[in-house]
C-alpha cells in the first residue's frame, strides 16, 4: 500500500507538470497544434486529480485498517480511535494536510476546467497558473514531506494516537472547511494573472473571478468561525479568539479577500481601481501560502502548529517566486490597469470603499506585525520579544469600530456623489435609534443584565463596547430601513404584502441584498463580541454539596463520577445550577485521558441562553488536597457571535444566486409618476 500511494503521487506530479508544461508552451503558440496541445494538457489536469484523490483515498483506507507501516498512520491514529477522527487523519497531520491540500487545489482545478468553453483562452491561463501551484505541492509530497513514508523497525501494535484536541465533532468539519478557503484562493488568482498575462479585454474576468472569490470567502469564514467555536468548547479557557499566530494566519488573506469583494464593484461600476484589485487577489494569494507556511516551518509557537520541520525553506522559495511573477507581469503590463474614472467626492458609494478597504488592510498590517514581531525581534536583537492580545486590541479594536461605522454608512451612499438630502432621508431615523440604544445601555440598571448600565468613563473596553452597539444598531436599523423602504414601493405599485414586496426585492437583486445580511450578520457578532469586557471568573475546590456563585447563578456540586472508554477515562463533575434559588439546569465538565498519546483534556459544559453563556471547567483534583477544582466563567452575549456568523453564511449564499426575473404587475392602471425608480434599486443600487 505504501508502495501505490507513493506511486500514485508520483504520477499526479507527472500529470502536473505535463499540465503546465505542455500548457504553457500552448499559450504561446498560435499554430493549428495549440489547441491540440491545449486541449491535452486540459486533461492532463483532470487526471490529476484523479490521482491525488486515488493517493488520498489510500491514505484513508490505511488509517481505517490500522495500517501503521505507514509513519504517518503510526503517528496521527490508533487501534480504539472512534470512526469519525479515522477520516480527520488525512489532515491531522503535516504530511496529510499537505496531501489535503493538494487534493482540494486539484479538485478545483478539475471543476474550472471541466467549464473550459465558459471562456476558452481565459481558463487555459488559469488551468496553467494552477497547474504550477499543484506541482509545488506534488513536489513536496515527494520529496520533503512524504505522506506514505515507512514506519522504520519492528511493525507496532498500536498507533501513538490523535491529538486529544482534534478528538471533537468540529474537527472533523472545521479543518476541510478552512483548507477549501485557503486553497480555493488559489482560482482568483490564477484568473487575475492569468488576465494580466494576456491584457484580457474587458471586466468579464472580474465577473467570474468575483463569484470564485464569495463562494472560497464564504468558506473561509465557516472555516475561521468554526475553529473559533471549537476554541471555545474544547480548549477550556472561556474564550474563542486569543491572537494565536495561526488564527492570525487564517484571518489575513480573509481581510484582503474582504477588501476585495468590496472595491472589485468600483472596477465594475466605474472602472476604478483596477491595479488595486489585481493587487489585492495576489496578495490574498500570497497570504495563504503564507499562512500555511507559518504552521509547518516552526517559525512561531502555536497550540495549532505542525512541529518544526525543513520545509519551511520550500515555501519561502515558493513564495519568492509567486511574487516575483506577479512584480514582472505587473510592470509588463501595467498599461492595461489604466484606470476610467476618478474620486469625485468624498460623500460617495466611491470613497466609502476606499476607506474600507484602506482599513481593511491596516488591520491586516497589524495582525502581520504583530505575529511575525517575536521572529523579527530575534534576527535583531538575539532574544524573542512576545507581543499579546492586549496589543492586538488596543490596535485593531478602534479600526474595526470604524469599519463597523463604514458598513453602515457606506452602501447607502450614491455613486459619484450623495445630497445632503439623501443622508438625511436614508440615516436620520437610524443614528436617532442607534443613540437610543446607547442611551438605554447606560441609563438603564444593572440588575437587568449583563450589558447593562454601562458606564463609559470608567474603562476604555466599556467604552468600545458602549460604541460597538451603538454601531451595530445603526447597521441593522439602515438595513432595516432600505429593506422596508424598497418594500413599501413595491407593496404600493403591486398590492402585495410589505414582507412578500421586501422577500421580492432581494430576490431580484440578491447581491444587493444578500451583501445587506452580511452586514447584518457582522453587526450581530460585534454584538456578541462587545461582552468580552463584562466577562467575569470564580474558581473554587469543591467538595460534595458545596456552592460557587458567579453572577445570578449558583453552582452546586451534585457528584462526581468516572467514566472508562477505550479511548479515553474521564472524571466528570454533576453540577447543579441555580438562578433565584430556582433549578434550571445540570452542567457535566469533564476531565479526559486519553490512552494512547497519555495527555489530558479538559471538556467545558456550557449553559447558553441568548443573554450569556455560562461556561464550566473541571480542572482536575488539587495534588495537594485531593479535592476537585471547578472554573466558572460568565461570558454576556456570546450565542449571538455564532447566530451573526449564521446570517452572515446565509446572506454569502443569496448574494451567490442570480437575479430573478420576476415581474412586477401593477394593481391597475396609474399614471408614471414623474422621478419614479425601479424598486429593485434604491439609492446607490448595485
Amino acid at each position: 500500500m505504501p508502495q501505490i500511494g507513493s506511486f500514485v503521487l508520483l504520477l499526479a506530479l507527472a500529470l502536473s507538470g505535463y499540465s503546465f508544461l505542455f500548457g504553457a508552451v500552448a499559450l504561446f503558440r498560435r499554430d493549428s497544434l495549440s489547441a491540440v496541445i491545449t486541449e491535452t494538457a486540459r486533461r492532463a489536469g483532470i487526471a490529476s486529480f484523479v490521482a491525488v484523490l486515488i493517493a488520498s483515498a489510500i491514505l484513508v483506507t490505511a488509517a481505517f485498517q490500522n495500517n501503521f507501516s505507514i509513519a504517518y498512520i503510526y503517528h496521527h491514529s490508533n487501534i480504539d480511535l472512534p470512526i469519525p477522527y479515522k477520516f480527520a487523519t488525512l489532515w491531522s497531520g503535516q504530511e496529510g494536510s499537505l496531501l489535503f491540500w493538494s487534493l482540494l487545489l486539484s479538485g478545483y482545478g478539475f471543476v474550472l476546467r471541466l467549464r473550459h468553453k465558459t471562456d476558452e483562452r481565459l481558463f487555459a491561463h488559469a488551468s496553467v497558473i494552477i497547474a504550477a501551484v499543484q506541482v509545488f505541492f506534488l513536489l513536496l509530497l515527494t520529496f520533503a514531506a512524504r505522506p506514505f513514508a515507512t514506519t522504520p523497525g519492528e511493525l507496532p501494535l498500536d498507533g501513538a494516537g490523535l491529538n486529544p484536541l482534534l478528538q471533537y465533532p468540529e474537527m472533523v468539519i472545521h479543518p476541510p472547511m478552512l483548507y477549501l478557503g485557503y486553497v480555493g484562493f488559489t482560482v482568483p488568482f490564477a484568473f487575475a494573472l492569468g488576465a494580466l498575462i494576456m491584457k484580457y479585454p474587458g471586466d468579464k474576468w472580474i465577473h467570474i473571478t468575483r463569484r470564485w472569490t464569495m463562494v472560497t470567502w464564504g468558506l473561509l469564514s465557516c472555516g475561521i468561525a468554526l475553529g473559533a467555536h471549537w476554541a471555545y468548547y474544547v480548549l477550556g479557557w472561556g474564550g474563542y479568539w486569543g491572537w494565536d499566530p495561526v488564527e492570525v494566519a487564517s484571518l489575513l488573506p480573509w481581510l484582503t479577500g474582504t477588501a476585495f469583494l468590496h472595491s472589485v464593484m468600483m472596477q465594475e461600476k466605474r472602472g476604478m481601481l483596477k491595479t488595486w484589485n489585481v493587487w489585492l487577489i495576489f496578495v490574498t494569494f500570497g497570504l495563504c501560502i503564507f499562512g500555511t507556511f507559518l504552521t509547518r516551518s516552526g517559525v512561531v509557537n502555536s497550540v495549532h502548529a505542525f512541529a518544526q520541520s525543513s520545509i519551511g525553506t520550500w515555501f519561502v522559495i515558493f513564495l519568492a517566486i509567486i511574487a516575483a511573477t506577479c512584480i514582472f507581469f505587473y510592470v509588463y503590463n501595467r498599461s492595461h490597469l489604466r484606470t476610467e474614472h476618478h474620486l469625485e467626492s468624498l460623500v460617495s458609494r466611491e470613497s466609502s470603499f476606499l476607506f474600507n478597504n484602506v482599513l481593511f488592510l491596516l488591520i491586516c498590517f497589524v495582525a502581520l506585525w504583530g505575529t511575525l514581531f517575536p521572529v523579527l525581534s530575534e534576527w535583531i536583537q538575539g532574544h524573542k520579544i512576545t507581543v499579546g492580545p492586549p496589543f492586538f486590541n488596543s490596535v485593531t479594536v478602534p479600526f474595526a469600530l470604524l469599519l463597523l461605522l463604514l458598513t453602515a454608512v457606506g452602501p447607502l451612499l450614491a455613486w459619484r456623489k450623495t445630497s445632503l438630502g439623501s443622508l438625511k432621508r436614508n440615516f436620520l431615523w437610524p443614528t436617532v435609534g442607534a443613540i437610543a440604544v446607547g442611551i438605554l445601555l447606560i441609563a438603564t440598571p444593572p440588575s437587568w443584565g449583563s450589558v447593562f448600565g454601562m458606564r463609559p468613563w470608567t474603562d476604555v473596553a466599556y467604552f468600545y463596547s458602549l460604541i460597538a452597539a451603538m454601531l451595530a444598531a445603526l447597521v441593522i436599523f439602515t438595513v432595516a430601513a432600505e429593506f422596508l423602504r424598497g418594500g413599501r414601493v413595491i407593496s404600493g405599485h403591486t398590492g402585495r404584502g410589505l414582507v412578500s414586496s421586501m422577500m421580492l426585492l432581494g430576490h431580484r437583486n440578491t447581491r444587493r441584498y444578500g451583501g445587506y445580511v452580511v452586514h447584518i450578520g457582522m453587526a450581530l457578532i460585534f454584538i456578541g463580541v462587545l461582552g468580552t469586557p463584562l466577562n467575569r471568573t470564580a474558581e473554587k475546590e469543591m467538595g460534595f454539596g458545596d456552592k460557587i456563585d458567579i453572577g445570578p447563578y449558583s453552582l452546586v456540586s451534585r457528584s462526581f463520577t468516572q467514566d472508562e472508554t477505550p479511548n479515553y477515562s474521564s472524571s466528570i463533575a454533576i453540577l447543579d445550577v441555580y438562578r433565584g434559588g430556582k433549578l434550571i439546569t445540570t452542567l457535566y465538565p469533564e476531565s479526559r485521558f486519553f490512552t494512547a498519546t497519555q495527555q489530558p483534556q479538559h471538556v467545558p459544559s456550557v449553559y447558553s441562553p441568548l443573554r450569556e453563556d455560562l461556561y464550566v471547567v473541571f480542572e482536575g483534583q488539587n495534588q495537594d488536597t485531593g479535592r476537585p477544582i471547578i472554573k466558572a466563567h460568565l461570558n454576556p452575549l456570546v450565542s449571538w457571535l455564532w447566530i451573526g456568523v449564521l446570517v452572515m453564511l446565509f446572506g454569502t449564499v443569496l448574494a451567490l444566486f442570480p437575479n430573478a426575473p420576476v415581474p412586477v404587475r401593477a394593481v391597475a392602471a396609474a399614471p408614471v409618476t414623474a422621478g419614479f425608480h425601479a424598486p429593485t434599486a434604491p439609492v446607490g443600487a448595485d
